[in-house]
């Protein structure tokens, strides 16, 4: 049910097709079984790859000897066979941010350091043979005392600190200090479709092509021209369709690189699609943060400062973008707050886990669950209602610049908070069966930021074909990027064609992640489009012999002085082709959710009643499609609050490694959820877009844990929020 005001997007002679919610053109392909996944690939001569892992969390590696035979194997690769030909993937450094020299090696070479760890790489030419032969490689390992507990490590992979204002005099005047330490849990991504890769050489021109279940072809093109010291001219990255991601299919992956090698040298292409253990041991994991927050307040509620304290369980070693979350959600911790004062640090610890990385949020949601939880905390100390000291301190002037050096652009959020209340219908109550709480959260979300390209070409046919720098992994993209296309050259979206997910073809660009692809993709699509748009009239007025000043664009085609001609007959004079880059300033959504839980006396058993998701991503290009994202996120979120959690015993050995331990949620735990959009447009597109493909995994947890905790009296509990969990806070 959106709400608020839309900024209608179209041509200059009018129209309206931004803003309305067309269906998933894409869907029939998908639903039909016409796509094509990365193992759905089979080319002649392909071989497959599998690995050995490391049943340890911490050892060294004594020795790594092949099978003298087995059937159908053709090589083994250890990390002695990748000795002056590889380099470590690329690590990311955050502003003002310090990292260690602590890359993820591509195979393990002296020491293993978390369980699943790749140790050595084995072909052959089935995968069935591959995983077989595997299990006949013998590895010697003297294991190693682990670190399961970031809080007893004393290995620093990251840090940062920011200090802006007086922060010493608003806590040595405050009337009330308010605060507490909360945690969220590692999480798996789960995505339906597991990593995988396909590579395959081309000698005779030494191309190197890798086909990748990613999400874009720019972020693994770049790591692997860093890892194999190659040129990216002799490399091309193809993404087919992708079966979800959740950030866990940005970087690079380790077994991709090495997957690289084994075509290189057999002069076969090489596939490698990882099984659902492999995922869940392999693969990077998200969130495994926890804070010590105080809020600084003055007796009639005003936000003083802010200081928090962010540890963070980054694993064994570094990805490309592990460092990244931790320091996002340490800039974001002065929220949708006029807070003059802050002081933040944010450390990385090392642990013998499997590294952590983006996960859909990447550090938003802990930051609002982190500041959410201390403000509620605070309403509390205070005797204020947790939703008036929101608004007694919400920002309303716009641009705004934060204490911890964000710049955000626009947004209403007293109107997102007061839409939230009205759709949870809020409730509280007390009986001998059952406590009823109800929790509000507000949140910003960074997105955009860095460029896109595009480029539109109008064929001989009529057709538009558009080719963009980003790449979808289930948000879309084909269709929104046709709607702000065929608004703007007045056709029908079905004649707008759209390609994805080629270096070879798409121009370049950075990505899709971060909730940035409408902003800053579909600005760079508006960009080529009216350019093109450009060329369409000065042709017309060639055909028309009229100046192109003279053109008037509407329904019926292209016309002045009462002559008219279609966009077909301009198409038929010659192809026109434009091009185009967006390069991005951050923008800021925003939001608010709200919760009401109920908790069963006798066993603990909690049930979300009913939910409310209100999001400003700024203008909504579909209203359909945006209301998809919101409802996957915080159903996404609120899998978090029941059932998710990575756990790890005292020797780091993976407790939770299939679906028979970490759970996912079903339709059937999906509470009624209410969503509404209000549409604050960013000045820093033309598109005024934001971001909404986070929003509800930023909202939903710090909206749930407020309101167990309401239910519970004022006592906190960090998720998931199991039965004994909530049962021992009831009675001890």
């Amino acid at each position: 049910m959106p709400a608020g005001g839309s900024r209608a997007v179209g041509s200059p002679a009018g129209g309206r097709l931004v803003g309305r919610p067309l269906p998933r053109r894409e869907d029939a392909r998908i639903l039909s079984g016409r796509s094509e996944f990365l193992d759905d690939l089979h080319p002649a001569g392909l071989v497959h790859l599998a690995f050995v892992r490391s049943p340890y969390a911490h050892a060294r590696v004594l020795s790594v000897t092949p099978p003298e035979r087995a059937s159908g194997l053709l090589a083994v690769l250890t990390s002695r066979d990748l000795e002056g030909r590889t380099r470590p993937l690329p690590i990311q450094t955050p502003e003002g941010a310090e990292v260690a020299d602590e890359p993820h090696p591509l195979l393990a070479t002296a020491e293993v350091r978390y369980v699943g760890q790749p140790v050595a790489a084995v072909v052959a030419e089935s995968r069935a043979l591959a995983e077989d032969a595997a299990e006949l490689v013998a590895v010697e390992f003297e294991e190693l005392d682990p670190i399961a507990d970031p809080a007893a490590s004393e290995v620093e992979l990251m840090r940062w600190r920011r200090t802006s204002g007086d922060v010493e005099g608003a806590f040595a005047s405050a009337d009330v200090v308010a605060g507490g330490r909360y945690a969220m849990p590692r999480l798996v991504a789960a995505p339906m479709e597991t990593r995988g890769t396909l590579a395959s050489h081309d000698a005779a021109r030494d191309v190197l092509t890798l086909w990748c279940s990613a999400q874009d072809t720019h972020r693994p093109l770049r790591h692997l021209a860093h890892v194999l010291d190659r040129s990216a001219e002799s490399l091309r990255v193809v993404v087919p369709d992708v079966g979800g991601a959740f950030g866990s299919k940005g970087p690079l992956a380790p077994e991709a690189a090495v997957a690289a090698i084994a075509a290189i040298d057999l002069g076969r292409p090489v596939k490698w699609a990882e099984d659902r253990t492999e995922n869940f041991l392999a693969a990077h994991q998200g969130r495994g943060m926890e804070a010590d927050v105080e809020l600084a307040l003055s007796a009639d509620g005003r936000m003083l400062a802010v200081r928090a304290r962010i540890r963070a369980d980054l694993g064994a070693y570094l990805l490309p973008a592990t460092a990244i979350p931790p320091h996002t959600t340490a800039m974001l911790m002065s929220g949708c707050y006029r807070i003059p004062a802050a002081e933040v640090s944010a450390t990385g610890l090392g642990t013998h886990k499997v590294p952590t990385g983006p996960y859909r949020g990447a550090g938003r949601p802990e930051a609002a669950y982190f500041l959410e939880c201390a403000v509620d905390d605070a309403a509390r100390a205070l005797s204020i209602d947790p939703a008036e000291l929101r608004r007694r301190n919400l920002i309303s002037d716009f641009p705004h610049r934060s204490p911890l050096g964000f710049t955000y652009d626009s947004g209403d959020y007293r109107r997102c908070l007061d839409l939230a209340l009205e759709l949870v219908e809020p409730r509280r109550a007390a009986d001998d069966e059952r406590l009823v709480g109800t929790g509000v959260a507000m949140y910003v979300e960074r997105a955009a930021g860095a460029f896109e390209g595009a480029t539109a070409t109008l064929d001989s046919d009529g057709r538009v074909v558009i080719r963009s720098s980003t790449s979808p992994h289930g948000q879309g993209h084909d269709t929104t990027f046709a709607q702000i296309a065929a608004a703007r050259l007045r056709v029908d979206p079905a004649d707008v064609v759209l390609e994805f997910g080629d270096s070879a073809v798409v121009p370049a660009g950075t990505g899709t992640f971060g909730s940035r692809s409408i902003a800053v993709g579909g600005s760079a699509v508006i960009r080529a489009i009216d350019e093109l748009r450009e060329q369409c009239m000065e042709a017309a007025a060639r055909l028309l012999g009229a100046a192109a000043g003279e053109i008037v664009w509407d329904e019926d085609g292209l016309s002045a002085d009462g002559r008219t001609v279609a966009l077909r007959d301009v198409a038929a004079a010659g192809a026109l082709e434009a091009s185009s880059r967006f390069d991005s300033d951050l923008v800021f959504g925003s939001g608010a959710y709200a919760a009401v839980v109920e908790i069963e006396r006798a066993t603990g058993r909690l049930t979300v009643r009913r939910l409310a998701a209100v999001d400003d991503a700024g203008t909504i290009v579909n209203p359909l499609l945006a209301e998809g994202q919101v409802l996957g996120g915080t159903v996404q979120g609120l899998g978090e609050c029941l059932t998710e959690e990575a756990t790890y015993d005292d020797q780091a050995q993976p407790t939770s490694a299939s679906f028979a331990d970490y759970s996912l949620l079903t339709a059937a735990e999906v509470p009624p959820i209410a969503t509404a959009f209000v549409e604050s447009p960013s000045p820093l597109n033309p598109l005024g877009a934001k971001g909404i493909g986070e929003g509800g995994t930023i909202g939903t947890p710090a909206a749930a844990a407020n309101a167990v905790a309401d239910a519970l009296g004022g006592r906190h509990v960090d998720p998931p929020f199991t039965e004994d969990k909530l049962w021992r806070a009831m009675h001890e």
